[in-house]
């Protein structure tokens, strides 16, 4: 130890909230840009098979749950929780437009 260089102490437990919160914004946004883009494929789709289109959606939509679940996880919340609906939203969306006919 150099009595003239004192080790500077780390506050552990902010720097790790600090990298929690880093890491859930991440994993959150990158899986919600695939849930994104799955639905927007969807209606970018020239076939007219409906089915097919909602399904992408759906399977979006379910993209969308997972990263809402991760962020949980992430900041160690228990998984069954009303905040999983809001994955649906890409999906419910895109079944929505899907079904009124939008191509983009």
């Amino acid at each position: 130890m150099d009595p003239d260089n004192p080790v500077r102490q780390v506050n552990d437990r902010s720097f790790t909230h600090v990298q929690r919160w880093v890491g859930s914004v991440l994993a959150v946004t990158t899986i919600l840009h695939l849930s994104a883009g799955l639905v927007i494929g969807a209606l970018f789709m020239d076939v007219d098979n409906t089915t097919g289109r909602v399904g992408i959606c759906v399977i979006g939509g379910l993209f969308g749950v997972v990263a809402v679940a991760v962020g949980l996880l992430i900041h160690q919340r228990t998984v069954a929780s009303p905040w999983l609906a809001l994955g649906l939203v890409p999906g419910i969306v895109g079944v929505v437009l899907v079904l009124n006919d939008v191509h983009l």
